[in-house]
């Protein structure tokens, strides 16, 4: 497995991670965002941060564009998890996708985000060829998502 992981900076951890939280937590979504609850590993303490929501065909994922960041690995310890928006919680499950199944959803990841989190895709964006996709799809954990409770 990829070690991948491109740590936020101050700003992207005091200014853009806390703003957009706010807005969410108070129903406002910006681009698909919501605030991902998910329990430590280690603490078993709730853990928040905010994440964009994929949909593709119906489906439900969640893409870490930094890479193996300490929400993919609280994730893959406690298999779900809450998103939350405004106050609407919506309680899941999450399988994590093999890299060969990434293609489609990175695609369609990168031609929502880009703006936002291009940089972090070494170069690659929603037009590289699938070899390309392929090549990064390691370093940027995938999670299918199904909801099992909404409150």
């Amino acid at each position: 497995m990829s070690t991948h992981v491109q740590k936020p900076g101050w700003f992207t951890i005091n200014v853009f991670n806390r703003a957009v939280s706010w807005l969410t937590r108070r129903g406002l979504s910006v681009w698909g965002s919501r605030v991902l609850a998910v329990r430590g590993r280690k603490s078993g303490q709730w853990r928040t941060t905010p994440v964009n929501l994929l949909t593709v065909d119906g489906q439900q994922y969640l893409v870490a564009p930094r890479g193996h960041v300490q929400w993919t690995h609280n994730m893959r310890a406690a298999g779900g998890g809450e998103l939350h928006l405004g106050k609407k919680v919506d309680e899941f499950t999450a399988v994590e996708v093999g890299d060969d199944e990434k293609v489609p959803l990175l695609r369609a990841y990168l031609k929502r985000w880009k703006a936002e989190v291009g940089a972090f895709f070494n170069g690659v964006g929603p037009d590289s060829a699938d070899a390309d996709l392929r090549r990064i799809a390691p370093d940027h954990p995938v999670f299918r998502i199904t909801v099992t409770h909404s409150r």
